[in-house]
């Protein structure tokens, strides 16, 4: 199973399509991605990313969705990894 992250593109570099690439936040990470496989994607769009690449555009509330969801998800390990280096 693969999965994909939602990220809100912040700078694009370059003009040949196969080639552009941008800088993404990835809820205050920010990270390059290759725009290869979305040439349309301009600042302020959001596109779901996989091993550095954008697969697709989404809407900023698809994006928001799913940010919410792995927040849900993963809050648990983090409560439990917090808990377990507090004192009884």
């Amino acid at each position: 199973m693969c999965l994909a992250i939602p990220g809100k593109i912040v700078e694009v570099y370059g003009v040949d399509p196969q080639f552009r690439t941008a800088k993404a936040d990835f809820a205050g990470i920010r990270k390059e991605i290759s725009l290869s496989f979305t040439p349309e994607a301009v600042v302020g769009d959001y596109v779901l990313v996989h091993v550095g690449f954008a697969l697709t555009l989404v809407s900023a509330e698809e994006a928001e969705k799913t940010m919410d969801f792995l927040r849900e998800i993963t809050l648990p390990d983090e409560l439990a990894k917090e808990l377990e280096g507090s004192d009884p």
